[in-house]
């Protein structure tokens, strides 16, 4: 699909379903490109599939990536607030015809996928120990 395409699909989108940012669309596609060249995976072909859970480890990894301590912050202001979210994004593309899926795709591969304070904001906290440290030296 291509810019223009994928540009219109998304405003569509948004006009059905108002709940995310259009950037968060944007996000995910990318996370999607991410994760295809994490994981190896072909552009074409039965092996080019990406599972839930892939792609929820990939969207973590790109957003930390992308927006290191920012990451929460920028997710929560697109109104992504859990996985179950990035489930919903991924799944209106797939209705709107952006996307493609397998019989075994569902919502639900989305829920409770990590927690999103451990996994954007945690890692940023400063470890006690490196605090003290870095203080005595």
């Amino acid at each position: 699909m291509n810019e223009h395409s994928f540009s219109n699909t998304v405003e569509t989108i948004c006009e059905n379903d108002p709940r995310y940012s259009d950037e968060a669309y944007y996000f995910i596609r990318d996370a999607l490109d991410y994760a295809t060249k994490t994981l190896q995976k072909p552009r074409s072909g039965p092996q080019k599939h990406i599972s839930g859970s892939e792609l929820l480890d990939c969207i973590r990894q790109f957003a930390l990536r992308e927006y290191g301590p920012m990451a929460f912050s920028v997710l929560t202001s697109w109104h992504i607030l859990g996985t179950e979210d990035f489930g919903e994004l991924v799944f209106n593309l797939v209705d709107a015809g952006a996307l493609g899926k397998t019989e075994e795709d569902k919502r639900e591969d989305f829920t409770n996928g990590y927690d999103f304070q451990k996994a954007f904001v945690e890692p940023f906290i400063p470890d006690s120990e490196t605090d003290q440290t870095q203080s005595s030296s």
